[in-house]
C-alpha cells in the first residue's frame, strides 16, 4: 500500500463532494420493480466505475429483472472479501421525477437515498480509494443484485449469490445503516403463503345442508397454522389476511388468507413448511379443498460460528481509528447478506449510510454518515 489508513481517511474526506455527485446520480434514475431498464443502465454504469479502476467485471442476465453485476480485484485464487449491496428500490416508474435527490440541514432525501444508493456509494468510493492506493491485502469481490428489493422472485440471483460467495473469508454488506449505529449480525428470514379453498355454496335459509362452508373450513385451518409458531426458537407465524364469502345469506363457497412467516433458523423454515403443507392437504368440512402456494422466500442470515468474532474484531477497528463505536444486533427484516452466511460466509450488515423510515416518502439518510462510513469499510478492509 502507498498510504496509511490516516492519508486514507484524508482522501476519503476530500472526496465527499464527488461522492455527493455519485449519490445524486445513482438516485436521480428510476429503479423500481417495474423498471428493469432503469437498474440495468445503473448495472452497467456502475460496472463502468469500476472497470476504470481496475476490477474485471461480469454480469447475471436475467430476462424478467434486474441483472446482477460481478467485480473482482486481485487474484481471485486466493481467500477473498466479499462487498454487496442492491442497485433496485421499491419505488416505482416515475416516482424520482416527483420527488429527485435533494440536501437539506444535513439530511438527504429521494427514493432509495437510504435503502440503497448511499451504501452503493460508499461501496464505490472505498473500492476506488483503496485500488488507487495499490490495495493489496484481500482479492474483493463485488456482488451487486438488481432485484433484492421483489425477493429474487423472478430471477435466478439467489443461486447465482450462493455460487459467487463461497469461498470468501468474509462478508460485508452496504445496507441500510441505523442511526444508533447498530451493525447487524443476524435477520429473520421471511416466508409469505396463500391458503384458497373451495367449498360448495348453498341458500343459507332453502338449502343449507347442501353447502361447504370454505370459511369454516378454513377459519378452522387458521388455528393450525398459527399454532406452527415457536417464539423459543424464533418462529412466528400469522395469518396477516383473511377473506371469504360474499353475502351473509349464502354459505361461502370461497376463503382466502395469507400467512407471514418470519424464522431465524432455514432448518426452522423447513418445519414449518412440512407444516403448512400437512394442513392444506386435510380437511375438517367434508367437500371443500385447500390449495397452498407460496409467495415470497427471503432466506434468514444466519449467526455463524465466525460471526461474533467478526464483529469483535470490526469494533475493535472502528474504536482504534476514532470512529464511533458499535453495537451488535439481530432484527426481523431480511436481506440478501442471507445469501453469503447460507454459503457459510460471516457477515456484518448495514454498513451504508445512517437514516430512517426505508420504503416510504419519509425516507432519509444523514449526509455525514457517507464519510463516517467510508472511513469504516476502509478502516475494516485495513485491518481485519
Amino acid at each position: 500500500m502507498k498510504a496509511d489508513l490516516k492519508e486514507l481517511f484524508r482522501q476519503a474526506e476530500e472526496m465527499h463532494p464527488e461522492m455527493m455527485k455519485e449519490w445524486q446520480f445513482l438516485v436521480d434514475r428510476d429503479c423500481g420493480p417495474d423498471c428493469k431498464e432503469g437498474v440495468d443502465r445503473t448495472v452497467r454504469d456502475t460496472a463502468d466505475f469500476l472497470e476504470a479502476i481496475g476490477f474485471s467485471v461480469r454480469f447475471h442476465v436475467y430476462e424478467n429483472a434486474g441483472n446482477m453485476l460481478v467485480a473482482e480485484y486481485g487474484d481471485m485464487n486466493s481467500p477473498f472479501v466479499v462487498l454487496t449491496g442492491h442497485l433496485d428500490t421499491v419505488f416505482a416508474r416515475g416516482t424520482v421525477a416527483g420527488r429527485p435527490f435533494a440536501e437539506e440541514n444535513g439530511r438527504v432525501t429521494g427514493p432509495g437515498v437510504l435503502d440503497m444508493k448511499g451504501g452503493i456509494t460508499i461501496l464505490l468510493y472505498v473500492c476506488k480509494i483503496l485500488a488507487e492506493n495499490g490495495y493489496d491485502r484481500y482479492p474483493l469481490k463485488i456482488i451487486l443484485a438488481g432485484d433484492e428489493e421483489t425477493g429474487h422472485a423472478r430471477s435466478g440471483a439467489a443461486g447465482d449469490y450462493l455460487k459467487e460467495a463461497r469461498g470468501a473469508l468474509m462478508g460485508f454488506n452496504l445496507e441500510t445503516g441505523f442511526t444508533d449505529n447498530r451493525v447487524i449480525v443476524e435477520r429473520k428470514g421471511v416466508f409469505q403463503c396463500r391458503f384458497d379453498t373451495e367449498g360448495i355454496g348453498a341458500h343459507a335459509g332453502n338449502n343449507p345442508e347442501d353447502g361447504r362452508s370454505a370459511v369454516r373450513e378454513l377459519s378452522r385451518k387458521v388455528w393450525d397454522i398459527e399454532e406452527l409458531t415457536d417464539r423459543t426458537k424464533g418462529t412466528n407465524v400469522n395469518v396477516g389476511v383473511f377473506s371469504g364469502g360474499t353475502v351473509a345469506n349464502a354459505v361461502p363457497e370461497k376463503a382466502s388468507c395469507v400467512v407471514d412467516v418470519r424464522f431465524r433458523t432455514n432448518a426452522e423454515l423447513e418445519r414449518v413448511q412440512r407444516g403448512l403443507e400437512k394442513i392444506a392437504a386435510s380437511s375438517y368440512v367434508e367437500g371443500t379443498k385447500t390449495t397452498y402456494t407460496p409467495i415470497v422466500r427471503v432466506a434468514a442470515m444466519e449467526k455463524l460460528p465466525g460471526t461474533d468474532e467478526l464483529f469483535s474484531r470490526a469494533e475493535k477497528a472502528a474504536e482504534e481509528s476514532g470512529l464511533p463505536p458499535m453495537k451488535a444486533d439481530s432484527v426481523g427484516g431480511g436481506s440478501d447478506s442471507a445469501y453469503l452466511t447460507a454459503a457459510g460466509v460471516p457477515t456484518l450488515c448495514a454498513l451504508g449510510v445512517k437514516g430512517q423510515y426505508n420504503h416510504t416518502v419519509r425516507e432519509w439518510a444523514e449526509e455525514s454518515s457517507l464519510t463516517e462510513r467510508t472511513k469504516l469499510m476502509l478502516a475494516l478492509l485495513m485491518k481485519l
